[in-house]
């Protein structure tokens, strides 16, 4: 007997030129999706799009289609056209920076000062869905989830108006 995902819908959306002209080249959307499907979510297969392409838009679909959560892996750095950071930030109600300050601190620690880096951003967008944007490595893809590992169902709950657990007497 297979249980079907509860927690609703999430997205991945890989913003990677050389992935959109050769999707066997994601190695990040997979994993990403893989995540969220472990954490109980419906989740399609990742999305692609070149780096400077219609990111913005991208996402909102996403949002618009009630996904929860949004991960994006790519697009971070500061090559001219990673974009990603810039193209989000419009659908970013609530800024979280201590979610992509520990995925860089993180990263510094295993990949070295290269993470440091990474633009990535993250957030509350309208209508209470998390939006994360990963470095489109596998290492920084395997940090971000290890964060929000540890956070995602805190997260969810708080803006849902679940408030905080009680905490036990010590």
């Amino acid at each position: 007997m297979t249980t079907q995902p509860t927690r609703g819908r999430a997205g991945v959306v890989v913003v990677s030129t050389q992935a959109a002209a050769d999707p066997a080249l994601d190695r990040t959307g997979p994993v990403i999706a893989a995540w969220l499907r472990e954490h109980d979510f419906t989740v399609a297969e990742p999305i692609i799009v070149p780096d400077g392409g219609p990111i913005e838009d991208t996402v909102a679909g996403e949002l618009d289609a009630d996904a929860r959560v949004v991960i994006t892996s790519g697009g971070t750095g500061v090559t001219p056209t990673d974009r990603t950071p810039e193209a989000v930030s419009a659908l970013i109600d609530l800024d979280l920076p201590g979610i992509t300050e520990e995925i860089r601190r993180r990263g510094l620690a295993g990949a070295g000062p290269t993470a440091l880096l990474s633009r990535g951003i993250a957030g509350i967008a309208a209508g209470g869905a998390l939006l994360v944007t990963l470095p489109g490595s596998r290492g920084g893809v395997a940090d971000g989830l290890a964060v929000l590992d540890g956070l995602l169902d805190h997260v969810l709950a708080q803006v849902h108006g679940e408030g905080h657990a009680p905490r036990s007497a010590s």
